[in-house]
C-alpha cells in the first residue's frame, strides 16, 4: 500500500545495498498475513517442524552436557577431587563463566553461530574426558565398597597432587560451554523460527531446557553410584561429541540473514 516505499527505505537502511529490498519487503508482508492463530496441521511443514525439532534437540543438549550438575556440584566435586580449597575453586568457575559468556557475545557476529558450537562442543568433550581420567587415576575402585561412600571419602586430608588437573579440566568445560553452547541456542532459537510459530516453539524448548536441567541435576548423584564418577563423565563427554555432530548436520548458520531467508532455507528439499 502507501507504506510500501518508507518500509523499503527502512530496510535499505537496515540491511544495506547489498540486499533485494522488495522481495524482502513481500516475504515480510506475506508472514504477517500468515500470522493469524498456528494449527497443528501447520507443523507439516518443514518451515516449522525443522527448526522446532533443531531448536528442542539444542536444549536437549546444552543440558545432558552436563553443566547444571558440574554448576550444582563445583564445590562437592572439587571436594570428591581432594582439592584443598573448594570454595576458592567454585569463585574462579564462575569468573571463568562470565569472562567467557562476553567474550562470546563480542565475537559471535564475526564469527558465526555454527562454528562457535562445533568448538565449544569440542572442547567440553576434552575438558569432560580429561575429568573423567583424573577420577580414574585418583579415586580407587575396590570391589568390596559401594561407590556412594568411594564419593564421599577423600583420598587423603592434604588433597591429591593431581588436584590441579580436575580445576583445570573442569574450568576448560566451564570455558567451553560459555563460548558456545551456553549462550548460543537461545540466540539461534530467536532466529530460526517464523513469527506465527514463535510462541509455542519457545514455550516447547524452555520447557525441554528446564525439565534436562532437572533430570540431570536430579540424577547426577545416582549416575556417578551407578556409573562411577569417572564414568559418568565420560557419558557427558560422549553427550559433547554428539552435540558437535548434531551441529555440523543439522544447524543452519543464521549469523547475517532475515527471518525470510531462514525460512526459505528450511523449505529447500534437502
Amino acid at each position: 500500500g502507501d507504506q510500501r516505499p518508507g518500509a523499503i527505505a527502512a530496510l535499505q537502511f537496515l540491511r544495506g545495498p547489498l540486499v533485494d529490498h522488495g522481495w524482502e519487503c513481500r516475504e515480510i508482508e506475506a508472514n504477517i498475513n500468515e500470522q493469524q492463530e498456528m494449527s497443528i496441521a501447520e507443523f507439516k511443514n518443514p518451515s516449522i517442524y525443522k527448526p522446532f525439532l533443531i531448536g528442542v534437540t539444542m536444549m536437549f543438549f546444552q543440558q545432558a552436557s552436563g553443566i547444571n550438575a558440574l554448576m550444582f556440584y563445583a564445590e562437592t566435586i572439587f571436594e570428591d577431587a581432594n582439592f584443598k580449597n573448594s570454595s576458592a575453586a567454585t569463585v574462579i568457575i564462575g569468573s571463568i563463566q562470565v569472562i567467557f559468556t562476553a567474550t562470546a557475545a563480542l565475537i559471535i557476529d564475526r564469527t558465526g553461530r555454527k562454528i562457535l558450537l562445533i568448538i565449544s562442543g569440542m572442547i567440553m568433550a576434552a575438558s569432560a574426558t580429561v575429568f573423567g581420567i583424573y577420577f580414574r587415576i585418583t579415586v580407587p575402585i575396590p570391589s568390596n565398597s559401594s561407590h556412594l561412600q568411594l564419593l564421599n571419602t577423600p583420598l587423603t586430608e592434604e588433597g591429591h597432587p593431581l588436584a590441579w588437573l580436575a580445576v583445570l579440566s573442569m574450568s576448560f568445560f566451564i570455558m567451553g560451554f560459555a563460548l558456545g553452547w551456553g549462550p548460543i541456542p537461545w540466540l539461534v532459537m530467536s532466529e530460526i523460527f517464523p513469527l506465527r510459530a514463535r510462541g509455542i516453539a519457545s514455550g516447547a524448548c524452555v520447557l525441554t531446557n528446564w525439565l534436562m536441567a532437572f533430570l540431570v541435576t536430579k540424577e547426577f548423584h545416582d549416575l556417578t553410584v551407578l556409573l562411577t564418577p569417572y564414568g559418568t563423565f565420560w557419558l557427558f563427554s560422549s553427550t559433547c561429541l554428539l552435540n558437535v555432530i548434531f551441529t555440523i548436520v543439522c544447524v543452519p548458520e543464521t549469523k547475517g540473514k532475515s527471518l525470510e531467508e531462514i525460512e526459505a532455507h528450511f523449505c529447500r528439499p534437502r
